[in-house]
């Protein structure tokens, strides 16, 4: 089947620099070392899958995907390449590839993971890609994540007739195999133990073994269980995904964790569960503004917030308004912001607690609340050095109430606290607050705790001759090169020149879009 020049292949089939020969001999080896040895592909074959849009038949695409990730160093998909999946027209490809058809997910899933886990192998980072716009993401999405997620029972039993079974080409060779009960709770309780690993010691040393977790769910979603299992395991799997998200997030793999956090939206939409799906986006949505992309952030978030419908409890839709109000502190948008914050907090203690939250928002509690308020505050203070005094109030209710395991955000805690108070002209404290952190930030594997640290170094410049803080600026440098090194792989901090420079500053994943607001750090 032709539809023209197959322009998401052409400009991949350029990146990687092969000559289309090339491109054929390697489809053929890498296929026969995937036990497909009877393909035979030639270069006429790849010309037409380019120039006219051809669409090869399985495991092709597969195979191309794994070559193109392979040599790209990030995952490359199916979609990415441009071609259809078995029971995807061509006519009802969505724009971006977005959003995912119904029935495909459980497909897609599975195949990012298995490339993601391709390139952990490899030692590759895949940074190499652009993050999608925030209102590219809503214009794609809006609709979708608005309509109903079970659909009729007409049209869900069409798209179970339609799904890939297991043992299909488009699944890596892991068998799967029904679950019941007991091992969907075990799946579950396996959530909370990596959650809270990441909460205790950051997304870096665990990040693949959830890929990997969530690699085995997606082969177990290819068998039809009964509906309440099925939303279940939907249900981890919307979990894992946003975890997968988060760390990868927190080690600086940002286009990886995009995709992670649309994929979580939409397992959690096939589970019927339209506030973690809205959740799952709002993640996105923190990960703008960390990258200075305040504008796309603020387009993030309400989607999720228009998304979740009027399930959300108050504590949810709170904890919406905390990151809308960060991203309108980034744009100088004071304000603004102060009606947001006080928003949240109304919504926050509107929740009496009468109904047990999910899973997903037990970590929003009231310390959370005002670190992500001390966060807000401490942004403006970039623009309104006065808010720098809310900020240091909420930031030492967030300490107070901070609860043991959440190492890293009392790190960012402390970091805010200690910003705070060098733009409040109070580096005696500042350099206590700086100190404290500097305690635990070695035993973290989060790189923007980094980032943070030495966003707060730069305040430092202006107290550079006092005693103490001459000290603590040469305790900084001497930390940071024993930091992780970035995820572009850029070479470690030797001096205070190449601390300004902030590998933390991800400018050549930004894209075409540019910052409307100073650079924040995310909590």
């Amino acid at each position: 089947m032709t539809k023209g020049p197959n322009a998401r292949l052409a400009d991949l089939f350029a990146l990687a620099g092969w000559s289309k020969g090339e491109l054929a001999r390697l489809v053929n080896r890498h296929a026969a070392a995937m036990g497909y040895a009877q393909l035979a592909t030639d270069t006429s074959r790849v010309r037409r899958w380019i120039d006219t849009g051809e669409t090869p038949r399985d495991p092709v695409p597969k195979v191309l995907a794994s070559l193109f990730t392979e040599r790209l160093g990030r995952v490359v998909t199916i979609e990415d390449l441009g071609f259809t999946r078995p029971g995807q027209t061509a006519a009802g490809e969505p724009v971006e590839g977005l959003p995912l058809p119904s029935g495909q997910v459980a497909a897609v899933l599975t195949e990012f993971t298995g490339m993601d886990l391709m390139l952990n192998r490899r030692g590759l980072v895949g940074a190499g890609a652009a993050l999608t716009a925030g209102s590219a993401l809503t214009s794609a999405m809006h609709n979708w994540l608005s309509a109903d997620p079970a659909g009729s029972a007409a049209q869900r039993a069409t798209e179970a007739a339609g799904a890939v079974p297991a043992g299909h080409p488009s699944y890596d060779r892991y068998e799967a195999a029904p679950v019941g009960l007991q091992e969907i709770e075990a799946l579950e309780h396996s959530v909370e133990v990596f959650r809270a690993w990441d909460a205790a010691r950051g997304g870096g040393l665990q990040r693949k073994a959830v890929v990997g977790q969530l690699n085995e769910v997606g082969g177990m979603l290819s068998y039809h269980h009964p509906e309440n299992l099925q939303r279940r395991l939907w249900g981890v799997a919307a979990n894992l995904a946003v975890l997968a998200g988060w760390m990868s997030h927190d080690v600086g793999l940002e286009p990886t964790a995009q995709k992670y956090f649309i994929i979580a939206a939409h397992a959690a939409r096939e589970g019927g569960d339209r506030p973690r799906a809205g959740e799952a986006l709002s993640r996105a949505a923190r990960q703008m503004v960390h990258l200075g992309r305040p504008d796309d952030a603020l387009d993030l978030v309400q989607l999720a917030q228009s998304g979740s419908g009027e399930e959300a409890l108050p504590r949810t839709r709170a904890m919406f308004s905390t990151i809308e109000a960060w991203a309108q502190a980034s744009m100088g948008r004071g304000q603004e912001m102060r009606r947001t914050l006080g928003r949240a907090e109304e919504l926050f203690a509107s929740d009496k607690g009468d109904v047990a939250p999910p899973s997903w928002m037990q970590m929003f509690d009231e310390a959370d609340l005002h670190g992500m308020e001390a966060l807000a505050f401490r942004t403006l203070a970039d623009h309104e050095p006065v808010a720098a005094r809310t900020a240091e109030h909420h930031a030492k209710r967030a300490l107070a109430l901070r609860e043991e395991g959440r190492q890293r955000s009392q790190i960012f805690d402390y970091i805010s606290m200690a910003s705070a108070c060098f733009i409040s002209d109070d580096p005696e404290q500042a350099d206590r607050y700086a100190r404290l952190a500097l305690l635990s930030i070695n035993e973290n594997s989060s790189h923007r705790t980094w980032d943070r640290l030495r966003e707060m170094y730069r305040l430092t410049g202006k107290y550079a001759k006092y005693g103490k803080i001459e000290e603590l600026r040469a305790e900084i440098q001497e930390a940071l090169p024993r930091a992780p090194k970035p995820s572009r792989g850029g070479p470690g901090l030797k001096d205070a020149d190449e601390l300004k420079r902030a590998p933390g500053d991800i400018r050549d994943i930004r894209g075409a879009r540019g910052s409307k607001g100073a650079r924040a750090r995310s909590v």
